[in-house]
């Protein structure tokens, strides 16, 4: 028996371990996907790995399922956070969607000089990395951040954390990650619409824990540029190679 449903839940996961659903949740399982009682649905909560349960209660405002065998064990992504600027709503939702598929441990919006959102939605930002991890197959989903201001960030920096600064201001190659850097733990940080400062530009060149890295001859839109840093990351260091 498979199921073609995923499901993230807060609620510990095992063998007969009963798993009761928030009313949102049986909304979903009995009202739009229409199931009923000994349907399967695949679990996950970030910790435990995937298991397979069966619909054991169904009802409007809620229901239980019930687990009886993992289908895969908890996976782990490499320990790569992903800074970016907020841009819009829908691209800001679509990077979010895709760090979390792509394999981002944790998801930090930044504020920088010439970001032009000022505040965002947290908790629907985490539920677009719920909902990616559900899609794509992942045991584990991503902490999105509250919006952090950079400069803030880079003062309490984690000294051990190598940083990839994505400017197109600067000629260089991605490649240049491969010499070194394996194994260690890394962000990479995407810039707002309008570039970085010139003194974002020169704080961040001057740090001895950052890599400054072209993403090419022509300049990217925000989305893209966070889609194609984190490609190159993963093929250099992370678990595409």
């Amino acid at each position: 028996m498979s199921a073609k449903i995923r499901l993230y839940v807060e609620h510990p996961l095992g063998e007969e371990q009963s798993v009761p659903l928030t009313r949102e949740q049986a909304h979903y399982l009995f009202g739009v996907m229409r199931l009923g009682p000994g349907a399967p649905v695949a679990l996950f909560n970030g910790r435990d790995g995937e298991w397979l349960a069966e619909v054991s209660e169904a009802g409007k405002k809620g229901g239980v399922l019930t687990c009886s065998s993992q289908t895969r064990p908890l996976r782990m992504p490499p320990d790569l956070w992903l800074l970016f600027a907020p841009i819009k709503k829908s691209r800001t939702d679509f990077i979010v969607e895709k760090a979390a598929e792509m394999g981002a441990a944790r998801i930090i919006p930044v504020q920088t000089e010439f970001t032009n959102s000022e505040r965002i939605r947290q908790d629907r930002l985490q539920a677009h990395a719920i909902e990616a991890a559900e899609q794509c197959g992942g045991t584990f989903v991503p902490e999105v951040g509250d919006l952090h201001k950079l400069d803030r960030m880079l003062a309490d920096w984690p000294q051990d954390r190598q940083l990839m600064f994505c400017d197109e201001a600067e000629a260089g190659s991605a490649l240049r990650l491969a010499d070194g850097g394996r194994g260690l733990p890394w962000a990479i940080l995407i810039g707002p619409e309008g570039g970085f400062s010139d003194r974002e530009r020169a704080r961040l060149s001057a740090l001895p824990f950052a890599h400054v890295v072209s993403l090419g001859p022509r300049i990217l839109r925000a989305d893209t540029a966070a889609v194609a840093a984190m490609t190159l990351w993963q093929q250099a260091l992370g678990d595409w190679a």
